[in-house]
This record gives structure tokens, C-alpha cells and sequence, in this order.
């Protein structure tokens, strides 16, 4: 019985090594043809690493090592027969815009089941090239330019340690995921590049952002239409616009935003610190509620806390009719630092639909500039405040 149980037990040691050797399996890109000379195409390398990975049968791990690669556009689907890390420890540079066609993205991953994106690398989009054609702001028809990463239908993800450089467009767009965490990451382009939001979130539940240094052109964070369960934690904002919900309003049927957190932030020197907008002359309607805000710094930014529901970037809206969005059940809360504008709080809220149940509570934001102390103004909005107020509320 003891030599039985002996062999039997190493019987059980191989089978457990060479199951946790095939459920970390490696597939490095440079065994499938990748250059790390910063010049060569490696984008078939990519996609046949992936390709190799995700039917391997457990967890698979494409390895982007150390060195300078030119990947892209490339598309990194599932189903896989295992779950999925994309681990980068080098650096990935996206292609000059000849490259692209229209509505196509750089790193698209769809359709996924336990993807981890991870490494100490980096992804430069190069958008300094592609920013003189962004030229949405006139013209709506306009092509848009890719963004760096789009995750669309990924479940239970995660996204952690990578730095995302220079987009082109979006550096980060979460589209219709369930279960996806962003921890750790690092985004920056500069202040004044387009519409180079650092992460958008759109039709997912249950994500979560954490830990991250986002500095853009554009939002730092934005929530868009159809997003539920969202939560922002310790993110240090700046620069950018903020971290906004919406725009929202704009198409008919958009879904509502409901049950979001924002905490523990930091904002410096941006436009906004946390906004809510909407359009006016919104097709359907549809709504905003349970958002909290709480125990968040800004540092001269010139807008702190805004509700903008009159919202036209562009300046052709039709004002005679409100935004048809209803904002409701807001809370501000613990929120403190300096105002680059006397205006620290402002909540403009639509004429047909007003908001409700708006609520501030500890508010201590301070006025950088000469011209007399910070104010608040309020319209078309119902609510109540407490605790300290600084501007003196106008609820």
C-alpha cells in the first residue's frame, strides 16, 4: 500500500504540473514573426499569437516582450477556449492614419471571457499625425479618428499597469462589457489634442476604475448612454474636461445612466471637475438618476460641480425645446479645493424636466481669483443642502 500511495501521489504531481503548465501557456509574438525594431509590420504576428492562444484549452498568455513594435489595426476576438492575458512589457506604436479605414479602431477586443489586459508597457498611438484632421468640432459629417482600445462585449476583464500615450481619438472606449476593471493605468496626451478622452464608457455594467492617472485633451472619464453600476475611484484627473456623464440627449432611444460613484478623485486644472450634460431638444426621453459624488479635491479647476442641460458644443441647437433627459437623485458631498471661475457650482437643469432631489452637502470650494468670493447659481432644479457651504448654496 505504501509504494501504491507513493506512486500514486507522483502520478498526481505531474498531472498537476503539466495542468498548471498548459493553464499558463506562453505565446510570444516574436515566435511568430513580430520585429522589435519599431519599424517592421508585427501586426500578423500579433493576430497569430492571439489566434494560437485563445484555442489553447485553459489560460493562455500572448507576450509582448521588452523592445519597440509597430502593431496595427488588429482585431483580437473571442470566444476562447480558456481565459485570456494580453500581457505587454514592451512598446506597441500604432500606424500613421493611411493606415486606418473608416469607423476602424487600433486594439479591438471583442467578445471575451476573462481577459486580462496587463504589463508595464506602453501603447503610443502616434496622434500627433491624425490631430489636424480632427475636425468634428465644424463639421458633423466628419470621419471619426481611432481610438487606442475599444473592448466591446468582454465579461469579467481586467485592465491593469499599461500606460496609453498620444491617441489618436478616444484612448479608451468600453462598449456593451459586463464586469470589466480598469486598475492602475496611466493615460496621457496633451491639453490641448482633440477629443483624446482618456477612458468612455457605454451600454456596460459593473465596471470599475481605480487607482489611474489620466491627464487628456477631453474627459478624463466619460459615462455615456446605456451605463449602470459604474464606479471611479482614487483617479487622479488633469489634465482635461473632467469626468463627465453624457453628452446625453443627443439620439432618440438612448438608454438611461443609473447608479454611479464617483470618489476619492483628484482634479487639477481642468475645464470641469465632475459634469452631468445633456442636450437640449432631445428626441425621447430618458434618464439620469443615483449618482453620488463624494470626497473629491479640485485644484483650480473652473468649474467644479456643473449640470449642464443645455449642452451644444457647437452652437446650432435649438433652445426652444428642453432637454428631454431627467436627472434625478444627485448627491455632492465632502467636496473641497479651489475655483479657477467665482462660478464653483453651477446646475442648469432642463426647463421641462427639472431636476430632482439634488443634494450638497459639505461643499468647500473657494475662489482663486480676485473678483470677490466663489458663488453657486441653480435653475430649474429642486433639492436641499447641509453642513457646510462654501459657495453659500443656492438650493
Amino acid at each position: 500500500m505504501g509504494s501504491l500511495s507513493v506512486l500514486c501521489s507522483f502520478c498526481f504531481l505531474i498531472v498537476f504540473v503539466t495542468g498548471q503548465g498548459a493553464a499558463q501557456r506562453v505565446f510570444n509574438i516574436l515566435n511568430h514573426g513580430a520585429v522589435a525594431d519599431g519599424r517592421t509590420d508585427s501586426s500578423a504576428a500579433v493576430t497569430s499569437s492571439w489566434k494560437a492562444a485563445c484555442e489553447w484549452q485553459g489560460t493562455s498568455r500572448v507576450l509582448v516582450p521588452a523592445g519597440t513594435y509597430l502593431v496595427g489595426p488588429v482585431v483580437l476576438q473571442g470566444p476562447c477556449r480558456g481565459p485570456m492575458v494580453f500581457q505587454v512589457d514592451g512598446t506597441v506604436k500604432a500606424p500613421y492614419l493611411d493606415r486606418f479605414r473608416s469607423n476602424q479602431n487600433w486594439f479591438e477586443f471583442q467578445h471575451v471571457d476573462g481577459l486580462t489586459v496587463t504589463g508595464a508597457g506602453r501603447f503610443d498611438g502616434q496622434g500627433a499625425q491624425a490631430w489636424p484632421y480632427n475636425r468634428c468640432a465644424s463639421n458633423y459629417g466628419c470621419r471619426t479618428l481611432p481610438s487606442s482600445f475599444r473592448f466591446g462585449y468582454v465579461t469579467n476583464g481586467v485592465i491593469e499597469g499599461i500606460s496609453s500615450i498620444n491617441s489618436k481619438y478616444f484612448h479608451m472606449v468600453i462598449d456593451n462589457c459586463r464586469g470589466l476593471s480598469v486598475n492602475g493605468v496611466k493615460i496621457s496626451a496633451p491639453g490641448d489634442s482633440p477629443n483624446t478622452d482618456g477612458i468612455h464608457i457605454g451600454r456596460s455594467s459593473g465596471v470599475r476604475i481605480s487607482g489611474s492617472v489620466i491627464g487628456t485633451g477631453d474627459d478624463c472619464i466619460s459615462v455615456g448612454p446605456g451605463s449602470s453600476d459604474v464606479h471611479i475611484s482614487g483617479v487622479s484627473c488633469g489634465p482635461g474636461h473632467g469626468i463627465s456623464v453624457g453628452s446625453l440627449g443627443k439620439r432618440a432611444n438612448e438608454g438611461d445612466v443609473t447608479g454611479l460613484t464617483v470618489t476619492g478623485c483628484t482634479f487639477t486644472g481642468t475645464d470641469n471637475g465632475v459634469r452631468i450634460k445633456s442636450w437640449p431638444d432631445s428626441p425621447s426621453y430618458s434618464s439620469a438618476t443615483h449618482f453620488v459624488y463624494e470626497d473629491l479635491t479640485m485644484n483650480n479647476v473652473r468649474r467644479p460641480i456643473h449640470i449642464d442641460q443645455n449642452y451644444c458644443p457647437q452652437g446650432s441647437c435649438n433652445f426652444r425645446s428642453p432637454s428631454r433627459v431627467r436627472i434625478s437623485d444627485i448627491s455632492f458631498s465632502n467636496i473641497r479645493g479651489t475655483s479657477a471661475s467665482k462660478e464653483a457650482v453651477k446646475l442648469s437643469c432642463s426647463a421641462a424636466m427639472p431636476c430632482t432631489n439634488v443634494r450638497l452637502s459639505n461643499i468647500n470650494l473657494s475662489y482663486n481669483g480676485r473678483n470677490g468670493p466663489s458663488i453657486s447659481t441653480c435653475s430649474n432644479v429642486q433639492g436641499y443642502s447641509s453642513g457646510y457651504q462654501a459657495p453659500p448654496s443656492c438650493l
